[in-house]
């Protein structure tokens, strides 16, 4: 695939399934690429650990991604968890809210996720932000709808005076269309490494090991993972 230039690159990278395959898709695309994660004091923090060793796996085991992956920034925004009363920073049941919203929704989140990286992004001049947000398969967040981020990059551009450009790879597709995304990208040692290491679980469940990779099997994260792996999975044996 082409290189764009010697353009930079700056990954939200959750530690999760979908920013897993952003990084895979920025790495195929930009010489240099970095990663950004930030510790709100979630309740499935695993996924902070998680992040690291898919980085470490990426230097060690895929030398040609290895070369471009370049530094990993983790941010400290506890003051989320303060402010928000959420299924994501609370023991709290998983539902949804009398707004329409499930309680996993953490408001702004995303926005102020995008915020932080473009500051980073300016001071490592990295021009392209790359997120994994997405309006099809999705628990119906407004701050990952195409619209918000489309306005969140005016925003941010008019605000520091900048050409940043937000891609968001995921934003049309399904989860059975992120896995072959993330097989098409790295191969089967990437699902591979997707599967094992990765966190997509709101309880933080590392000890349920399913066909698809750790997880409750419960939640609305783990339903989405689930459902987008069977989809897959019925695809690889019509093909074979």
């Amino acid at each position: 695939m082409e290189m764009s230039g010697q353009e930079k690159a700056l990954v939200l990278f959750s530690g999760g399934q979908d920013s897993a395959t952003c990084l895979a898709w920025a790495l195929e695309r930009y010489r240099g690429v970095e990663t950004i994660g930030f510790d709100y004091r979630q309740r499935h923090r695993v996924e902070l650990d998680c992040r690291t060793k898919v980085l470490r796996c990426i230097r060690e085991q895929m030398p040609t991604w290895s070369e471009r992956l370049g530094e990993d920034h983790v941010i400290d925004l506890s003051i989320l968890s303060h402010i928000s009363d959420t299924a994501l920073t609370r023991e709290v049941e998983i539902a949804m809210g009398e707004n329409g919203l499930p309680t996993s929704f953490v408001p702004g989140r995303n926005l102020v996720f995008l915020t932080f990286a473009g500051i980073v992004a300016y001071r490592r001049s990295c021009k392209h932000l790359v997120a994994g947000m997405c309006e099809t398969d999705y628990s119906g967040y407004p701050d990952c709808r195409d619209a918000t981020l489309k306005a969140l990059q005016t925003a941010m551009n008019l605000g520091m005076d900048s050409e940043f450009v937000l891609h968001t790879p995921l934003m049309w597709i399904d989860k059975a269309e992120t896995w072959m995304l993330a097989e098409r990208l790295g191969g089967r040692e990437f699902v591979d490494l997707i599967t094992e290491e990765t966190h997509t679980c709101y309880l933080g469940d590392r000890e349920k090991r399913n066909p698809w990779g750790y997880g409750c099997g419960a939640c609305p994260a783990c339903q989405l993972r689930l459902k987008g792996w069977k989809t897959y999975s019925e695809q690889h044996r019509r093909d074979a």
